[in-house]
């Protein structure tokens, strides 16, 4: 909105002139990121008392050593106070025209929607395990990332420019590796939007420790948005594909580093209400919703190889999950890890869970910094 004021009222000479602070991709950036925290710290408290009132709350666990009592009666669904004020600063703050912002939003609405669907089951059932079943959630988001996919990959309808869209590049290499047929990169991209969202689903099981990684994710990635969104910058760190003409492609994802920015704002105004003990959890309704996003933002930053740098924390917690379940009990008939995923094995020996946390946010921070290192050792 506040873009097409500038576009709309700025003047160099009038009084309006003050309106080309909302023209720069940097301060709307810092608009947006302050605007959903406070947004989330405002509506924090009366939507946490509304979802304990409408029974959206955390039950009884079989498992009384791992879930403790104290976190009894906590309630979920928290996931709608980062909906809320990412959506709103993205909508106040973001060129709605661009065309990365519009596939990114969609993808959030449906991403969003199952995570919401999935929680309310659990509501009106009144058991926390019996949302949605595993297979019907893999369903829909499969569904959901073949039509990112199929837009990503359509000349008509992707934002990326036609001989850079079936590139594949990897960290610490300048060049693509390959240019992957139709077929294999829409599988590959359906792939990568299951494991994201499925690895910060996995990840969601401790106070704190889901949010932060994922806000590194969005940091790093809003850093990589906007150089790649700005032609000086992108010519200085050799992100751009030269045509056989000589001309030089360019992404222009300049406005996707607003968005992240307001992913960063909800998830530190989320965290403020997370952090142990928490007041509130995300529930598949944040989980899904900020893993969707994370599977489409690295396809349309082509830095799909990168994630598994920077998100080696739900790296982590994905592997530990898929080999206890598929290898250990499924294959050999036992039990690889004493829980999965890996964050339970730590708790089933004796580590305290802010300590866990707390550790896991320092992994993922230094791969952050590993991962931003990209940049620049190309």
């Amino acid at each position: 909105m506040f873009y097409f004021l500038y576009k709309l009222l700025y003047h160099p000479e009038g009084v309006m002139s003050f309106t080309r602070l909302f023209y720069y991709i940097s301060s709307r950036s810092i608009f947006a990121a302050i605007t959903a925290f406070v947004l989330v710290l405002v509506l924090g408290r009366p939507i946490i008392n509304v979802l304990f009132r409408k029974g959206a709350r955390d039950r009884q666990r079989m498992d009384i050593e791992l879930f403790p009592e104290n976190k009894q009666g906590t309630p979920h669904m928290g996931g709608v106070l980062i909906i809320l004020g990412s959506v709103v600063a993205i909508l106040l703050w973001c060129n709605l025209a661009d065309r990365f912002v519009q596939i990114l939003l969609g993808v959030a609405v449906a991403f969003g929607g199952c995570g919401i669907l999935d929680d309310l089951l659990k509501v009106a059932r009144g058991n926390p395990q019996r949302g949605m079943s595993r297979y019907q959630k893999i369903g829909m988001q499969a569904v959901f990332g073949l039509i990112f996919g199929l837009i990503v990959l359509s000349e008509g309808t992707t934002p990326l420019p036609g001989i850079l869209i079936s590139k594949l590049y990897i960290p610490f290499y300048k060049f693509p590796i390959m240019d992957l047929p139709f077929l294999v990169y829409l599988v590959f991209i359906i792939l990568l939007v299951l494991y994201a969202s499925n690895a910060v689903n996995l990840t969601d099981g401790m106070d704190g420790l889901a949010v932060v990684p994922a806000l590194f994710t969005f940091a790093l990635y809003g850093v990589y948005a906007w150089i790649l969104g700005n032609e000086k910058w992108s010519d200085y760190f050799l992100f751009y594909l030269t045509e056989p003409g000589g001309n030089n492609l360019y992404l222009y994802t300049g406005e996707v580093s607003v968005f992240c920015a307001a992913l960063i704002g909800s998830c530190l105004g989320f965290l403020w209400f997370n952090a142990y003990p928490a007041e509130v959890f995300m529930g598949d309704t944040g989980s899904l919703y900020l893993g969707g996003i994370i599977g489409a933002l690295i396809v349309l930053v082509k830095q799909e190889i990168l994630f598994f740098l920077v998100g080696g924390i739900f790296l982590l917690e994905f592997m530990s999950v898929f080999i206890q379940d598929y290898i250990g009990i499924r294959l050999l008939g036992r039990r690889i890890f004493f829980r999965a995923p890996l964050h339970h094995t730590f708790q089933h020996r004796g580590l305290a869970e802010t300590k866990i946390v707390v550790r896991f946010w320092i992994i993922s921070g230094i791969l952050t910094l590993i991962s931003l290192a990209t940049i620049k050792i190309r």
